[in-house]
């Protein structure tokens, strides 16, 4: 169930039986020549829709502009700096404890989210006013997506190349695969900006000129189709068992 498409009254029964929602959350920056700035806000709406679907929970409205600082060199990223994103997403969930929410899965779609979301949660538990927790959907099935690229790279790669031509084919460039490819870099490794063991990179632009990495010609949406149903059976299943969890288990120890 999506929350924006439900009049108040209606609510009233979901918020009477059951205290999970899903927060969808991504970010609104460069993927390089071939694909959209709305890649990460797409690919989390779309996992936390289909599990809403498949299971009943709440799916919220979706964070569109996450941590992305890092990407600020090329045009049109956006970005809200990271104190700002940790309190405004805490806002939302205590929103959502007012209405009896107390468990909640962001479900994200941006490596420069997760720090924070992390962050957020543990605040919210040492409170013990809501449990919150991050899932990130490649993380959840790395041994198929390691299975389906050779070279999958941690940004605008094949992973999320093959995602997008799956959910919206119209919006990748296909013309722009191989420039993406011959543009960009493998790999943080094939960067050299590990130094002696010190990540001396703090941009995507100190790693590659067109902002991506990995081999996009790799990419199929046969493939992106492969990955959204393996990550969000995943989805569903952590879903079903926060949702069982009695709340009182899932805050924190007693000292010892």
């Amino acid at each position: 169930m999506y929350l924006g498409d439900v009049a108040w009254p209606d609510l009233e029964d979901y918020f009477e039986t059951e205290s999970l929602a899903l927060i969808p959350v991504g970010s609104t920056e460069q993927h390089g020549p071939h694909l959209p700035e709305a890649t990460d806000h797409l690919i989390a709406e779309a996992f936390a829709r289909e599990a809403a679907d498949r299971t009943g929970y709440l799916c919220t409205p979706t964070i569109n502009i996450g941590v992305s600082g890092h990407h600020r060199q090329f045009h049109g990223t956006m970005w809200v700096e990271p104190p700002a994103f940790r309190n405004y997403v805490e806002s939302l969930t205590r929103n959502l404890t007012e209405h009896g929410i107390d468990r909640v899965i962001y479900v994200n779609a941006h490596g420069g989210n997760v720090p924070h979301l992390r962050e957020v949660g543990g605040r919210l538990r040492r409170d013990e006013v809501a449990y919150g927790i991050e899932w990130m959907w490649d993380e959840s099935i790395p041994e198929l997506v390691d299975d389906l690229f050779e070279q999958n790279g941690p940004h605008g790669g094949p992973k999320e190349t093959a995602m997008i031509q799956y959910l919206d084919s119209e919006l990748v460039h296909e013309d722009r695969l191989e420039d993406a490819r011959d543009g960009g870099v493998p790999s943080v490794d094939a960067a050299e900006t590990v130094k002696h063991g010190s990540r001396t990179f703090y941009d995507a632009a100190d790693n590659t000129d067109n902002g991506v990495l990995g081999d996009q010609t790799d990419a199929t949406a046969e493939k992106g189709e492969q990955l959204f149903e393996a990550a969000a059976d995943q989805l569903v299943h952590l879903a079903e068992w926060l949702a069982a969890q009695d709340f009182e288990d899932l805050l924190p120890e007693d000292h010892v």
